[in-house]
């Protein structure tokens, strides 16, 4: 076990001057170290000079992972002790033993003879006084200094005052060294993100697909650079395209891999030319088996035949296609089943669109319909529905960004609050 660093002459007392020059000293030498670990250790391997003892350790306030209640956690910054800390469970909580008393309380404790203060933690058979100070930043207590003697009496009123403007040096350092961990890990992160957005960007077409008798335009509108909607088209025979459009529950890295699993899986099941209703089967199953429960995608995938100009799909727990005849009739295509991998053996149907001259097929995800106003108000339906009726004449590209614009001015330029993904198929 580590020894504590002794003043080099005991018997000579330090004034004033003397404690407040080393103070500044131990200030300056820690304050250059961004490691957290390092600081603290730093803290301890200077502080013998400057308060005598024979057992100290800087504890910080962690928060249970099981039920979010605190207690008090041991930094690595400790001497002079015989036992484990690793060792002893439970931990001390809040309120319980000299530490819990002051993280709880805020407020110093001096123990001139440990023997009778009941609150004692008996964790050095030799130690007979201690002296303990909060550290505290921004009127909360992060952590607490401790430290213990061999002998009664060990600490003064003056000690205590040296200890509690050393503590809070040490409390702007530790913010310090947190807010800089708390940068490079937002900058590791955003990294990370900027890699899944051009990995995800790669998975999607790069163009729209040109097809005899279509006008077809898709496009995803993310609202975090990691989108959990998804569209793809893949060349299934010289006359048939298959289209999909998806959304994985949730957002970030975590669903972006869900449409990749996804994408992978349809263009296996497209090459080898399952119908819609098999492959989603299929593919179901799949992901039962790989995925976290209550994880689920909601997807349309279907094969658009430019011969006979109708579409074959199955919808798996997914909004319903807006179907609008040029005479201005419109219906939402009520067809579907579960999302896929939520149950086990789930079942698909196949449902059956032929298009008339001038028809136009919408297929969107949530974040279009849900998008809300300042008031709450959700876009819905039949907003989508008037606005493709009212760009109806527009080309599938540029309905998909007068569409958008409808949403953009409903929900005052906040746009989405989900991702957004338009998938139009225009009958010529």
């Amino acid at each position: 076990m580590d020894n504590p660093v002794q003043n080099p002459f005991p018997e000579k007392k330090l004034s004033t001057v003397d404690k407040l020059r080393m103070l500044l000293e131990i200030t300056k030498t820690i304050s250059r170290s961004l490691d957290l670990d390092e600081v603290l250790n730093l803290v301890m391997d200077t502080l013998g000079s400057l308060l005598p003892y024979d057992a100290a350790g800087i504890y910080l306030i962690e928060f249970s992972p099981i039920d979010g209640s605190p207690y008090i956690f041991r930094s690595k910054a400790i001497r002079g002790y015989q036992i484990s800390f690793e060792l002893i469970e439970p931990r001390l909580k809040m309120g319980e033993g000299f530490l819990g008393t002051v993280a709880q309380s805020g407020k110093p404790i001096i123990c001139h003879d440990v023997s009778k203060d009941p609150r004692y933690f008996a964790a050095r058979e030799l130690t007979r006084s201690e002296m303990l100070a909060p550290i505290i930043s921004n009127d909360r207590v992060i952590g607490v200094f401790d430290l213990e003697s061999d002998h009664l009496d060990a600490y003064s009123d003056d000690d205590l005052a040296v200890l509690q403007l050393l503590t809070s040096q040490v409390a702007i350092i530790i913010e310090k060294v947190w807010l800089h961990e708390q940068v490079v890990q937002k900058k590791r992160l955003q990294a990370q993100l900027e890699i899944a957005r051009q990995v995800q960007l790669e998975l999607l077409p790069s163009n729209d697909p040109v097809v005899e008798n279509f006008d077809i335009s898709a496009y995803v509108f993310p609202t975090e650079e990691v989108s959990g909607d998804y569209y793809d088209w893949v060349q299934v025979f010289q006359d048939q395209i298959g289209i999909v459009v998806a959304d994985a529950v949730g957002k970030g890295i975590p669903a972006a891999l869900l449409m990749a699993f996804l994408r992978a899986s349809l263009r296996s099941c497209a090459q080898i030319g399952y119908a819609p209703h098999i492959a989603f089967s299929k593919v179901s199953s799949l992901l039962r088996g790989s995925i976290e429960d209550n994880k689920f995608i909601t997807a349309i995938y279907g094969i658009l035949d430019s011969t006979n100009k109708s579409f074959v799909f199955s919808n798996a727990g997914h909004n319903p296609p807006l179907l609008i005849k040029p005479s201005g009739e419109y219906r939402y295509v009520e067809y579907g089943d579960m999302a896929l991998g939520m149950f086990d053996d789930l079942h698909y149907h196949q449902h059956f669109i032929r298009f008339e001259p001038g028809e136009i097929m919408v297929i969107y995800t949530d974040g279009i319909t849900e998008a809300t106003n300042p008031t709450g108000e959700e876009y819905g339906q039949e907003r989508l529905a008037k606005r493709v009726l009212d760009g109806f004449n527009l080309s599938a590209k540029k309905l998909i960004d007068h569409i958008r614009k409808g949403v953009d001015d409903f929900t005052e330029r906040k746009f989405l609050d989900d991702d957004g993904t338009l998938f139009i198929i225009k009958a010529n």
